[in-house]
């Protein structure tokens, strides 16, 4: 008897000999079986509580799906060669799955190494499910494998393993459904406010988006937000327009999500309506001139303050080439904050007279600054910015710590509109039990130094200062002195539309209590 007869006789004795219990007992036992062998063997076609037809993981012919042909690029094999090897399992009336051979012969030598076979790299159900979990908290496929390679160090997945299941794993939650349709079912499912635009042919254009508990924060702090655009975050090169609100203990949230006056008046519109009655009082920008326009339009009783961080980088970027040495250039910076810090009028005129006089060699920087940036004085000098009620925020770097932490969810630049509202979801409930912890750690601190009063801390935080408090001490202190936007009682995060929101429960609950606690 020769060795192909003996091994096909081998076959057919453990095939005659086999019985199972579960579908996946089947799998598991037929694909030992062969790779102790040199096979590998993957599903052909299955129906289920039926049948499954297993060949060998070489059966098949190369197909050219996406039509390449001879364009490709670079060279490339195939590991299919039409191997007709085939098994076919069945489910009997006793509930039990047995085999039967359909072709046992393989049209090529088997493997040495196992491992080249994709079929071998197949996780277990407990590692499949491990690498949802994992998906769902935003982990990346890299970490995911070095995760299960702690579990199990002989794990035979590599990282286009983690791809190709974390893709399966989409395209089974989309079902029949596109991924747009998709997208908006989730939205309507966990409540979201979302509103879209589509152009000519049908494709969306604009997408407006608002996590349920980011709404709650928006209303609960609406008198500050910073808005600024992002790229780079989704396939479709599509500008992200983050909305940035800031609580009571000066920490960020999101608010919501083209860059044109346009498109600018469309996002802000939406964003108008899911504030409802909640104007805010200020909102800081970029000198983005498009969206100033929009906001001066949607929110004509809203200050719209520039950010200093972005000017003082600008004013570096395009001054410092005109200086030779880095010294002096660090004092022309030094004078330059002198101008956009000064606390009155007068004192501003003076700093200008003083650094355009010291400054009239540098004609160049000087004309820049004249030109781009002093028409806009009254939106980011303090003489003027200090007459409004910011809450200490005359910045927009808070929306680039923002951008920079969605980033690190978003992974990567190219994921679709289902991916990135994903992303922006984690970090949008991260955000919120940040604050909810804030909430609930949050001590009064004593000011123990006093210098003289400006006014300018009630002005622009509305909190009494430390002299007004001295002046109070021993009477009562009148409530109408703290603004809405520090109280705890004014925080009415009511929950009758979300009452599946277990988070927003909690954080309601921790509201009512710390109202009860301030108001004794």
């Amino acid at each position: 008897m020769d060795s192909s007869s003996s091994t096909i006789q081998n076959q057919e004795l453990y095939l005659a000999n086999s019985k199972f219990e579960s579908y996946d007992e089947l799998l598991k036992s037929l694909r030992d079986f062969y790779y102790a062998k040199g096979y590998g063997v993957s599903i052909k076609d299955s129906s289920k509580d039926k049948y499954v037809t297993l060949q060998c993981d070489r059966g098949g012919s190369y197909r050219d799906r996406m039509c390449i042909g001879d364009k490709r690029k670079k060279n490339s094999g195939s590991r299919l060669i039409n191997c007709s090897f085939q098994i076919v399992g069945k489910k009997g009336n006793d509930g039990f799955w047995v085999l039967k051979a359909k072709n046992l012969t393989h049209n090529y030598e088997p493997s040495t190494d196992i491992s080249g076979h994709p079929s071998f790299r197949r996780l277990s159900p407990n590692d499949v499910q491990s690498v949802k979990n994992m998906t769902l908290s935003g982990i990346p496929p890299r970490q995911i494998l070095s995760s299960l390679r702690q579990q199990n160090p002989n794990i035979p997945a590599v990282s286009r393993t983690i791809y190709n299941l974390k893709a399966k794993i989409r395209k089974q939650n989309l079902g029949n459904r596109s991924m747009v349709s998709a997208l908006f079912e989730e939205f309507e499912k966990e409540g979201f406010i979302y509103d879209i635009l589509h152009n000519s042919v049908g494709h969306i254009t604009h997408l407006f988006i608002a996590h349920p508990l980011s709404v709650k924060l928006s209303k609960a702090f609406s008198n500050i937000f910073v808005m600024d655009c992002t790229y780079k975050t989704n396939k479709y090169n599509m500008p992200l327009l983050d909305i940035i609100g800031v609580s009571c203990f000066s920490t960020s949230f999101y608010s919501g999500e083209r860059e044109d006056e346009d498109s600018y008046i469309w996002a802000l519109s939406v964003f108008k309506k899911t504030l409802e009655n909640h104007e805010p009082s200020v909102i800081m920008s970029d000198r983005e001139l498009a969206l100033m326009n929009a906001i001066n339009m949607v929110f004509p009783n809203t200050t719209n303050l520039l950010c200093i961080w972005h000017i003082e980088k600008n004013v570096l970027a395009y001054c410092k080439k005109h200086f030779a040495h880095g010294e002096e250039f660090d004092l022309f910076m030094f004078n330059w904050n002198n101008v956009a810090y000064s606390t009155t009028i007068t004192i501003f005129e003076q700093n200008w007279a003083k650094f355009e006089l010291f400054y009239q060699t540098k004609k160049v920087a000087i004309e820049y600054i004249k030109n781009t940036w002093l028409p806009w004085k009254e939106k980011f000098v303090s003489a003027w910015t200090k007459k409004y009620l910011h809450f200490g925020n005359r910045s927009s770097s808070r929306a680039e710590g923002a951008h920079a932490k969605l980033k690190k969810y978003l992974q990567v630049s190219t994921g679709g509109f289902q991916d990135v509202t994903e992303k922006i979801c984690l970090a949008i409930k991260h955000e919120f039990n940040e604050i909810k912890v804030q909430l609930a750690s949050e001590k009064i601190q004593v000011l123990r130094t006093m210098t003289p009063c400006t006014g300018h801390f009630m002005a622009t935080m509305g909190l009494p200062c430390v002299h007004k408090l001295k002046h109070l001490q021993g009477m009562t202190n009148p409530l109408d002195l703290i603004h809405p936007h520090w109280k705890i009682d004014t925080l009415r995060l009511n929950l009758e539309d979300d009452s599946h929101n277990d988070d927003t429960k909690e954080f309601d609950e921790l509201i009512n209590e710390l109202s009860s606690r301030y108001k004794m």
